[in-house]
């Protein structure tokens, strides 16, 4: 084979990206959308984007998104290779100067489709080979009008906090017995339990949505409960985070702080929710199903 030719493109040569023509059972494609430059109206820099070619024939590619505001990629979500150059793939990631987790979207119950569980399972080999280890599989959920809309139990009540230091203080006490394999990995770094913590809030002040939205959840007798974050991310309105207090957990607070999340978004005008959770995350993943969230896509998440 001749010698690979690897490099981010250039607000000339975006195009170049389109030059690879991919089955798209996977990935952002397999749900609609088009790699773009922000100059053109997308979402990606020319210089977040990688190509690998050989005698100048795009034969793997690779994008990085981030958000408006962001100097560096925040997650690798665009990914794929030719027949017989995942190589080529890997390489272009050992490559590339992004430490960045990959997302890679797959159809709800994708290994029962065999064309579609070989384009996930190549993906997660040459990204193996490049040194990226798998995390976690996570549901991704969508609501919308054509969805129940779920009762508010009444069983809490829930604050607005605007101290942020109380809210790391629920951030640990949810993350000292957490089922979220991104913040046990949090745990596990040189920060522990307080960055996993600050890695949340984080990012609820980088969404764009309002700091007031954010609530404490109280039970009858004023206990915190837990913590319900709704939000819009770039992509729109979303269940930012939902959280219970390990002393509170056992009674399915976790279905009470996703209905009132899904309720609030509603009459601020959301017209589709987003969710996710692990897959290993039973009790969530059960509030999600209770409160009438279908399965819209699975994510395998490597590191």
């Amino acid at each position: 084979m001749t010698d690979l030719v690897i490099r981010a493109l250039t607000p000339s040569d975006a195009d170049l990206f389109h030059s690879f023509q991919d089955a798209a059972l996977v990935g952002r494609g397999a749900f609609g959308h088009r790699y773009a430059t922000v100059a053109d109206g997308g979402e990606y820099r020319p210089d977040w984007s990688w190509v690998a070619l050989r005698e100048n024939t795009v034969v793997a590619r690779a994008a990085w998104w981030g958000g408006p505001d962001d100097t560096e990629p925040v997650v690798l979500n665009w990914f794929d290779f030719a027949d017989g150059e995942a190589e080529a793939g890997a390489e272009l990631l050992r490559r590339a100067p992004f430490d960045k987790e990959y997302e890679l979207i797959a159809p709800a119950k994708w290994r029962d489709d065999p064309a579609v569980r070989a384009a996930v399972e190549a993906r997660v080999a040459a990204a193996t080979a490049a040194g990226m280890k798998p995390l976690v599989e996570r549901y991704r959920y969508r609501w919308t009008p054509d969805c129940p809309l779920p009762e508010r139990t009444g069983r809490l009540t829930f604050r607005p906090e605007p101290d942020d230091a109380v809210i790391l203080d629920v951030l640990r006490r949810v993350h000292s017995a957490t089922l979220d394999a991104h913040a046990r990995k949090a745990i596990e770094g040189p920060g522990g339990l307080d960055a996993a913590a600050q890695e949340e809030l984080d990012f609820f002040h980088w969404c764009p949505s309002p700091r007031e939205w954010w609530r404490l959840a109280y039970t009858p007798d004023g206990e915190v409960a837990g913590i319900q974050v709704p939000a819009h991310n770039p992509s729109g309105p979303c269940v930012g985070f939902i959280g219970v207090v390990p002393e509170a957990r056992g009674h399915g607070y976790g279905y009470d702080l996703l209905v009132e999340c899904t309720r609030f978004l509603v009459e601020q005008g959301a017209e589709f929710v987003a969710g996710a959770t692990d897959r290993g995350n039973v009790p969530m993943a059960a509030a999600f199903a209770r409160a009438g969230y279908p399965i819209t896509q699975e994510w395998v998440h490597l590191v």
